[in-house]
């Protein structure tokens, strides 16, 4: 009975023993920027998936030299997506559109600390776009079948909505094509009437910039027979944003990297390549002030849309 004691005495200190060891080894949470735990960067899907996925191969293997972190890339399938993935603290920083922004600051705190710069311009239009000769003005287009791309897009939905409103325009059947590019082939092909992109103006060494170019490959004469036929006003760029309960010392060292890495032949190609900039600058979440004045009058829920569009 004596040896018995003994021996159960002995097992609860191995099993205490055996537990300390697990909490303080096994489920210890690694740093955020270590090799298992790296720092979780999203891409929003503007562009071809194919695109994204090359170029943002090269920004995170900058990133990763020019920073102590270690950093692991993901693309998602929508606008939304990535705001979740801020309240899901699966996202550390992202590349988000206007209106993304504008609910991952209201639903979770995030913080832009960069804005982009497209050839200069730190603002950026919604254009209406069209088969070339169709229409006359914004009022022939009532009824008639529009393509945007995504109801959490700023410039590919919630402001042209919000300028054909104002202009008295109220198109028929809308359709989602999810990317800015996929907006312009459907316009060229007829399985659209008309349709609601980005906007920066024309380059006098590229030429157009505006979403016309991302399909120019695929149709040479897409100037020719896809026209802009009107330009809604201007809203800040797309920021680059950052999780709220982020260290400060990492948001600064991260923001200031993609401030070089822009500097750099191969880095502002990838940017260019992935979404048409060709700058980045310091930003604050004051700065996007005056597109959430804008949004709320315009009173659209993305939400409803996105369970509506199937």
């Amino acid at each position: 009975m004596k040896n018995h004691n003994v021996s159960m005495a002995g097992l609860r200190v191995v099993l205490v023993v055996g537990l300390g060891l697990l909490s303080g080894c096994t489920f210890q949470k690694k740093d955020l920027g270590s090799e298992g735990n790296p720092i979780k960067v999203f891409f929003t899907p503007s562009v071809d998936a194919k695109v994204i996925d090359a170029n943002s191969k090269v920004m995170k293997d900058w990133l990763e030299k020019n920073t102590p972190y270690k950093y692991e890339i993901h693309v998602p399938q929508s606008f939304i997506a990535v705001v979740e993935a801020f309240g899901a603290k699966r996202a550390d920083v992202a590349a988000l559109n206007s209106f993304g922004y504008y609910l991952a600051h209201k639903k979770y705190a995030a913080e832009a600390r960069l804005t982009v710069i497209r050839f200069g311009l730190p603002t950026y239009r919604s254009e209406i776009l069209a088969k070339k000769g169709r229409f006359k003005t914004l009022k022939d287009l009532n009824s008639k079948k529009m393509a945007f791309v995504d109801p959490a897009s700023m410039s590919g939905y919630i402001l042209p909505m919000k300028f054909l409103a104002d202009e008295g325009s109220k198109p028929g059947e809308t359709v989602f094509a999810m990317k800015h590019d996929n907006v312009v082939s459907m316009i060229y092909q007829g399985q659209a009437d008309a349709g609601a992109a980005f906007y920066s103006p024309p380059d006098a060494k590229d030429g157009i910039q505006d979403a016309r170019r991302l399909v120019k490959t695929q149709y040479p004469d897409v100037e020719d027979k896809v026209e802009i036929l009107a330009l809604t006003g201007e809203i800040p760029n797309d920021p680059i944003t950052f999780r709220a309960d982020m260290p400060e010392e990492m948001k600064k060292a991260v923001a200031e990297a993609f401030l070089k890495m822009v500097q750099t032949d191969e880095g502002k190609a990838a940017f260019k390549n992935m979404y048409g900039v060709t700058e980045l600058k310091a930003a604050t979440d004051r700065d996007y002030d005056g597109l959430r004045a804008m949004v709320d009058a315009a009173k659209i829920n993305p939400e409803e849309a996105l369970a509506g569009k199937k």
